[in-house]
């Protein structure tokens, strides 16, 4: 009853997110737009800015939410998020980079620079922390302001890059409609799949190594599949929408309630549950103002930060 109404609640969400907007659409004029186009201007909006926009939600929403579960499962630590541990940083480091460089042109090179970017900021985060849970926090907000400072530098000594990097670096869903998407989503498709792959494997690695050793299980190859699914899913989401933060760690402490202690359950709640999150946030940031939009990054963090201050005060420095 729980996955049937997180579904029914997702398409509902799906919908609302092709009628509301700047310019409202009645809902038979929407459905009109996807059955029977004839151009009308309300049905030019919902199919080609808000059709897209509502795909990109639930996949974004998906990557980071199963990005956020598979790295709190695997650390153990209920604080784990891309966007916290720098994965977020590490992707935003090198499009700035890339743009400096003037090979961030096309979105293939903006995904490729993103996966760059979140492999080294994961490896040296996890290198650094991975014996304590608040140790892996810390390593990963400090590499996240090293990182945030050394773009900025970039962007003030290259105003042209600046110009081109405020559009993306806003973390929103607006107008990325505009751009060559079906390559990232194709690889947030992939690695979706791949984490409910590995969903049993990592269900024993939960128990503790010892025990994952025990049942015959390949640590380490568990480990580095994680990670790189951890990586493509936060790397693709970054390069699509820009740096959202506290998706991967609202979503996977809601999911966690309703799976009982199934990993396989989890991931499947996780992938439902972060688009129902990103699409309430997509949604409130078009009508929180009178004009304008504000950037669905904006909203996350407002849901996010007291999020995370509850976390902190339920589990401190405990692992899972």
């Amino acid at each position: 009853m729980i996955l049937l109404g997180a579904v029914l609640l997702m398409v509902v969400l799906a919908g609302a997110s092709l009628a509301v907007g700047a310019g409202s659409a009645p809902l038979p004029e929407v459905w009109r737009a996807l059955v029977d186009y004839t151009g009308t201007s309300e049905q030019v909006i919902v199919r080609d800015i808000r059709v897209p926009r509502t795909i990109l939600a639930i996949c974004v929403g998906a990557a980071l939410g199963v990005s956020g579960s598979l790295v709190q499962t695997l650390t153990r630590n209920p604080l784990a998020e891309p966007g916290i541990l720098g994965w977020t940083a590490g992707a935003g480091f090198a499009i700035t980079l890339g743009t400096v460089l003037g090979v961030s042109g096309s979105q293939s090179a903006r995904l490729a620079l993103a996966l760059a970017g979140a492999v080294v900021a994961a490896l040296v985060v996890y290198g650094v922390g991975r014996s304590v849970p608040l140790r892996l926090v810390l390593a990963g907000v400090a590499f996240t302001f090293v990182l945030s400072g050394l773009s900025l530098a970039l962007r003030l000594l290259y105003p042209d890059v600046l110009d081109r990097y405020r559009f993306w670096s806003v973390g929103s869903l607006a107008g990325r409609e505009q751009t060559p998407f079906e390559i990232p989503v194709l690889v947030i498709v992939l690695a979706l799949a791949g984490a409910l792959l590995v969903t049993r494997p990592l269900a024993g690695l939960a128990l503790g190594e010892d025990v994952a050793h025990a049942l015959g299980a390949r640590v380490t190859r568990i480990r580095l599949a994680v990670f790189a699914l951890v990586t493509v899913l936060a790397g693709a989401a970054t390069a699509i929408a820009g740096p959202i933060a506290f998706v991967g760690l609202i979503v996977p402490h809601l999911a966690r309630r309703a799976a009982g202690g199934s990993i396989p359950w989890l991931m499947v709640y996780t992938m439902l549950l972060g688009p129902i999150l990103l699409l309430v946030s997509d949604i409130g940031s078009r009508v929180l103002l009178p004009t304008g939009e504000v950037p669905v990054a904006v909203v996350t963090a407002f849901l996010g930060g007291p999020a995370l201050i509850w976390v902190v005060r339920r589990y401190g420095a405990v692992g899972l």
